[in-house]
């Protein structure tokens, strides 16, 4: 009986003193765990938006100048109207114009008199011709039956020879003459084409978008070195395009056709929808300080909005976020999950993890300690993106291969499954994080206790 008692008092010993080792080693761990937020992996859909800025720019838009120099007389438009097609915008003084058709028609009528007269010339010429030729047709017969003299038939064969030259003179000097009336009738067509041009009327319906011209001023016209005044432009504004500026980063994946949401600045707690209808091919040359210093490579993105936007005006502000892809049940990986961390692999690929410790974090040479040359042969060392895995209170490093990029989540090709859990901070506590650290996750609702 006192034996059953001591080995009883033995046996409880034995129980309390692993009682509290595994109290102890409990402790010790949670001592060391690093404590983490978690999310587990789940399908989701997914957009990939690409961020633009950029300007409000009618689809088309008319810079109207002056095809004639003088001074503005009539101007019958304000910046801001809206106008028709052939609406009557302004006129420029005709005078000098005017005075040049007049006397280009005057000029017209001479020539058609002188070539008028010229042809009567000519038929007169013919005439003379015809006559000499019957002439010397008559003294030929004489001269056979021996009723006239040989210098009465040279002088009537030379008469003959003078009238042929005359006829060709003058029908050449019809034909000088016809080739001026050409030449003034077409300065004559020019000086009325100018005439006309000195009252402009609107090309297309639009908007006024720009004046630079009052009544009074004198316009010029441009030159090869020189452009001419820009007096009015007009925008069509039923189609509004957003030209945005896109990092050459995101521009492979821009295409025509792609949806965007537009919002402008000038049009707050509203947004429009649009498609891509040009892509630039290639970059925006920059200008000034911007070219001459580090500057990023944008390519022009012409997003067509749908519909009408009330109230825009050419050169307002805006935002366009472009779909570039859509994925409906993704697997997804919160973004703040990805790190990059060193890890080594085996010759077959796989990765070669430390031996784990007791309670402890496992042995790892530290970084730069140990060069490629000191590991075994057949292993490797380099840089892999991938996220925290919580396995077993276990920070596990699993490396990944992400699809298009959400607002918030990356797209999931490979690495871990659905349902586990990944490390997303805090950031401090990831930033140092290492494969095969303890750790500890610390759920939204009891954080909210400790606050």
């Amino acid at each position: 009986m006192k034996v059953s008692r001591k080995k009883i008092i033995i046996g409880a010993v034995i129980v309390v003193a692993l009682v509290a080792i595994v109290v102890a080693n409990l402790t010790f761990k949670r001592s060391n765990a690093v404590t983490v937020n978690a999310e587990a992996i789940k399908k989701q859909r997914l957009e990939a938006i690409v961020s633009a800025s950029g300007t409000i720019q009618p689809k088309r838009s008319v810079n109207i100048s002056a095809d004639t120099m003088g001074r503005v007389t009539s101007l019958a438009v304000n910046e801001g109207d809206r106008v028709k097609q052939g609406q009557f915008l302004l006129q420029i003084d005709p005078r000098n114009l005017r005075s040049r058709v007049e006397s280009g028609e005057a000029s017209m009528q001479a020539s058609a008199s002188q070539l008028e007269q010229a042809r009567v010339q000519v038929e007169s010429s013919r005439t003379a011709l015809l006559l000499a030729q019957e002439n010397v047709r008559r003294q030929r017969e004489l001269w056979k039956q021996g009723l006239t003299t040989k210098e009465t038939l040279d002088r009537t064969e030379n008469e003959t020879k003078l009238r042929e030259i005359e006829l060709q003179e003058r029908t050449k000097a019809v034909e000088t003459v016809r080739l001026r009336v050409q030449q003034e009738r077409a300065q004559l067509e020019g000086a009325r084409y100018d005439l006309s041009k000195v009252r402009i009327e609107s090309p297309i319906n639009g908007l006024v978008t720009r004046r630079n011209i009052e009544e009074g001023e004198t316009v010029v016209i441009g030159t090869m070195n020189n452009p001419g005044t820009v007096l009015l432009t007009i925008a069509d504004m039923s189609i509004i395009e957003a030209e945005v500026e896109v990092d050459e980063t995101d521009i492979p994946g821009v295409k025509i056709g792609q949806k965007a949401v537009i919002r402008i600045d000038a049009v707050p707690n509203q947004s429009f929808n649009g498609k891509v209808t040009e892509v630039g091919n290639s970059p925006i040359q920059a200008t000034g300080q911007a070219a001459a210093g580090q500057q990023a490579t944008n390519f022009k993105v012409v997003v067509t909005l749908e519909g009408e936007v009330p109230d825009v005006r050419p050169g307002f502000t805006c935002t366009a976020e472009i779909t570039t892809a859509t994925r409906d049940l993704a697997l997804s990986v919160p973004i703040q999950a990805l790190a990059v961390r060193e890890l080594i692999f085996d010759e077959k690929g796989a990765i070669v993890r430390p031996p784990k410790e007791e309670g402890r974090r496992p042995r790892r040479p530290s970084l730069g300690a140990a060069s490629a040359e000191e590991l075994p042969k057949g292993q490797t060392r380099r840089e892999e993106e991938g996220v925290f895995v919580v396995r077993n209170h276990i920070a596990e490093f699993v490396p990944v291969k992400t699809g298009i990029a959400g607002e918030k989540y990356f797209e999931l090709l490979s690495g871990p499954k659905e349902g586990e859990q990944v490390i997303t901070g805090p950031f401090s506590s990831v930033r140092n994080l290492q494969d095969g650290d303890p750790v500890k996750v610390e759920t939204p609702d009891r954080g909210t206790r400790r606050r």
